[in-house]
């Protein structure tokens, strides 16, 4: 029996989410086409009759100004050294040598078992893919290297199998019926604030936060969400003409949440303005994010 927790990092927007959400055919990590969606650590488990493995889904690491972006930083970062191996996920063309320069100095101080994967390869040649790889390798010493596919599911299956090989023997750390340790509460979060991502545009999701300040479970499960922006020009934008906006939100979360808890829901959602919290350390830690 093996068991062990894997660290997914990366720059934004290089599908770390829709691979964790892929290898256990649940979604416990939100997506967007945005970079910057995921915000906070998220644990995956992924479970088999002689393996254990936890994935920990993390902020893409970029160049941060604001405090929520030094939050999410620091987060990916803090996770690695939690991790027994690391997985950096890369894509074609965006990620160099120069461009993943910062997060080799993090691997450097890190010091784990590191696996290179580039991911979106059913976009390339099998061509490209190689010489993408071994570009990559010559940068920093990785124990292995995988192309896959997200999307499509390519390579997952033999990525998989390795992890297997180089996990160390231990116990399940978590019950085989458990696939994430995040509250029902953070999960319902999480999908108002997806919802909030995909349906509007520009600044308006980076400013976005989203607070569940009632939970009463029941048939229906009541719930009352508040989004925090920063202007009240993106108070309006999400609103909507005539609360159009905020009514399709609503909606659009609604039937995620219903399919997540099993049962009716009742989405009760308001907007208010909470300047600069996105720059304000205090603020951003009473959004959650601590």
């Amino acid at each position: 029996m093996v068991s062990g927790f894997i660290a997914i990092i990366g720059r934004p927007n290089v599908g770390k989410s829709t691979f964790l959400n892929r290898v256990l055919g649940y979604k416990v990590s939100i997506t967007t086409k945005k970079p910057q969606t995921t915000r906070d650590r998220i644990l995956g488990i992924w479970d088999t009759h002689d393996a254990q493995v936890i994935f920990l889904d993390t902020p893409g690491v970029h160049l941060a100004g604001k405090a929520l972006n030094k939050y999410m930083v620091q987060k990916a970062v803090a996770t690695m050294g939690q991790a027994d191996i690391v997985m950096l996920m890369v894509e074609e063309p965006d990620d160099t040598k120069e461009t993943l320069s910062v997060i080799y100095d993090y691997l450097k101080e890190a010091n784990k078992t590191t696996i290179l994967v580039l991911n979106k390869t059913d976009l390339m040649d099998q061509g490209d893919v190689t010489i993408k790889i071994e570009e990559l390798n010559k940068c920093y010493n990785f124990t292995s290297s995988f192309g896959i596919s997200s999307v499509t599911g390519r390579g997952i299956d033999k990525l998989m199998d390795h992890i297997k090989t180089i996990l160390p023997e231990g116990p399940k750390y978590f019950p085989e019926d458990m696939v994430t340790d995040m509250p029902v509460r953070f999960l319902c979060q999480e999908i108002i604030r997806e919802k909030v991502f995909t349906l509007t545009r520009k600044e308006i999701p980076y400013a976005a936060a989203v607070v569940i300040e009632e939970f009463r479970e029941g048939i229906p499960t009541f719930i009352r969400g508040v989004v925090h922006v920063e202007k009240s020009s993106q108070r309006a934008i999400i609103i909507g003409k005539n609360g159009s906006m905020l009514k399709e939100i609503g909606i659009q979360a609604r039937v995620d949440i219903e399919e997540l808890l099993g049962n009716k829901v009742f989405l009760e959602l308001f907007v208010k303005v909470t300047k600069n919290w996105t720059k304000d350390p205090l603020k951003v830690k009473r959004m959650g994010y601590r």
